[in-house]
């Protein structure tokens, strides 16, 4: 099965992301942070990472950054509260497969990560 990393500093936000992956056939680790986020992806190569922007030590852009620079071949989709054009463009800019608004609904998100699923 395929792996997702879901970094976000919400357990709320995890478990539901999760909830959902599990079912489209995803294996599921989680981070809370940015840091242990890149050591989750640096360890374990995660085909795709489900990153929250709004989060401590780094933030999701700082992650962003590092993910595009040291492992270009994980797929980044971005779930943030953040709706500014600015922040999308920057997401895209880096590499990001898709940027999704908070809230997430279970729909959207199974449609997003279905690419990543084979």
């Amino acid at each position: 099965m395929p792996l997702l990393l879901i970094a976000d500093d919400s357990m709320f936000q995890r478990f539901q992301a999760a909830k959902v992956a599990k079912e489209a056939g995803f294996d599921v680790i989680e981070a809370k942070d940015g840091q242990e986020c890149l050591h989750l992806a640096r360890e374990h190569a995660p085909r795709v990472v489900l990153l929250d922007l709004n989060m401590p030590d780094p933030g999701g852009l700082a992650v962003m950054e590092t993910l595009s620079r040291e492992m270009p071949g994980i797929a980044v989709v971005v779930v943030t509260a953040d709706i500014q054009e600015s922040t999308r463009r920057r997401c895209l800019e880096l590499g990001a497969a898709c940027f999704l608004n908070k809230p997430v609904d279970s729909p959207s998100l199974r449609e997003a990560l279905e690419p990543f699923c084979r």
